[in-house]
């Protein structure tokens, strides 16, 4: 998607001077609310029918995604090809600073409850078949064999706008996880290590959304500068004296104003790998691997899901709102932090407000090699993972440690510290000559 510009703002404010009269973000908001109204659909379906996605070439319906080839393989005529980019595709390459209101791909609409399972009358023989659609998008025949597809969006969250395949190799994933693993052996449990099978890494497509926002943000508070620097000396017994540093600092009040423009921004969508719910297992490994190059995302294919598993998208724009417009704010704090680089004992924001002209939301899938280990403790099962970017490569995970092994190793560091000690301090007893 489009590169955002430098965002406009004020000039700092010089020290003792007037912050700018405040913009509060929450009437900024009131306007666009006004100007704007209703949620603006970008259709990303493909417009097929369920049934047969065929080779171009062939009319196979056998056909792969082949991560050495980065693209879809027919495996009866061997033609490769890929689909279309998605930004391309559906037009979201449109200037950020021009989105007003909320645009949202079909993909991306609420999640409905019902009926998950998908009847598909197949083109070759013309035997109906059932198709689970919340656990696979493709089924075979089972009486011509051909491979049936669920081909345009369904309400259930399965079907997302756009997909990004792997280009990391399997192999290339485990790796990765040895080589993690390895560089945390020391303090590692030892069942851990015993039972460790890195081979048992799965590829899997995880649901993303993807947002650009148009944003107008407000930062009220106050920042220190220090003035002057010096030591005192304090007596605290009859011979001794400590000395004692002490800071003078100028208090202003300060305020920040301007546009932010955010590209493709990610927030996860499937409510069993919330990053929020550690309870169970480290969920937030997920979202440490990014980021993903989503500019070079295709549009969906189910063909690209073939021989890998998926996680349906279950958690709706509104659930994941809150989570989104935290991490705008966040992107405006880093914003105005070259303007505030004069207030070296630091700033404290005391009002911060975000006003969202517009934002364009799509449903993504991103490739995760995953690895996890399930731990039986006495207070229960607990998972942890390890997973691997599918297109980079960055690895990030947790492994489980023994904490005796962590004590000892402690404990033997120290007595090593001991044992230095008392040498080196021998070695002044001999030296001196008592």
């Amino acid at each position: 998607m489009q590169q955002p510009p430098a965002p406009t703002q004020q000039a700092p404010s010089a020290p003792g001077a007037q912050p700018p009269p405040p913009a509060p973000a929450e009437q900024i908001q009131d306007a666009i609310d006004e100007a704007t109204s209703g949620d603006r659909v970008i259709d990303t379906d493909r417009g097929k029918s369920h049934g047969l996605d065929k080779c171009p070439r062939c009319g196979s319906s056998d056909v792969h995604y082949r991560i050495e080839s980065r693209a879809l393989v027919c495996d009866y005529c061997r033609n490769e090809w890929n689909e279309d980019n998605a930004e391309k595709a559906f037009h979201l390459d449109t200037p950020i600073q021009e989105l007003r209101g909320d645009h949202v791909a079909s993909g991306a609409q609420d999640v409905q409850a019902g009926d998950s399972m998908v009847t598909i009358k197949c083109q070759g023989c013309g035997a109906e078949i059932v198709v689970k659609s919340d656990e696979t998008l493709q089924a075979r025949c089972h009486w011509c064999r051909q491979v049936l597809s669920i081909n345009h969006q369904i309400p259930n969250g399965a079907v997302p706008d756009a997909v990004l395949p792997f280009t990391l190799t399997r192999e290339q994933a485990v790796e990765q996880i040895k080589k993690f693993v390895d560089s945390r052996r020391t303090f590692a449990n030892r069942t851990f290590v015993k039972e460790f099978v890195p081979d048992n890494v799965k590829g899997v497509y995880m649901p993303y959304m993807v947002v650009d926002g148009n944003l107008h943000t407000d930062l009220r508070g106050t920042g220190e500068i220090t003035t002057r620097t010096y030591t005192v000396q304090r007596r605290v017994g009859k011979d001794q004296t400590v000395s004692e540093r002490y800071w003078d600092a100028s208090v202003h009040e300060l305020g920040r104003s301007f546009d932010v423009l955010v590209n493709d921004l990610t927030a996860g969508s499937s409510r069993q790998y919330d990053r929020t719910d550690s309870s169970a297992a480290t969920n937030y490994i997920l979202d440490a691997v990014q980021p993903y190059d989503t500019r070079e995302a295709l549009v969906f294919n189910p063909n690209y899901l073939s021989r890998f598993t998926s996680e349906r998208r279950d958690l709706d724009i509104d659930d994941l709102d809150e989570r989104v417009e935290d991490k705008f704010l966040t992107i405006a704090r880093e914003k105005a932090r070259p303007t505030i680089a004069q207030y070296d004992r630091g700033v404290r924001w005391e009002r911060e407000g975000v006003a969202i002209r517009g934002t364009r939301w799509i449903t993504m899938y991103v490739p995760v090699w995953l690895y996890s280990y399930y731990q039986q403790t006495s207070k229960g099962s607990y998972v942890h993972y390890i997973a691997v970017n599918g297109r980079t490569g960055k690895t990030m995970g947790s492994v489980p440690v023994s904490h005796p092994r962590i004590f000892s190793l402690a404990c033997a560091g120290g007595a090593v510290a001991t044992a230095a000690a008392a040498v080196v301090g021998w070695g002044v007893f001999l030296t001196q000559g008592f």
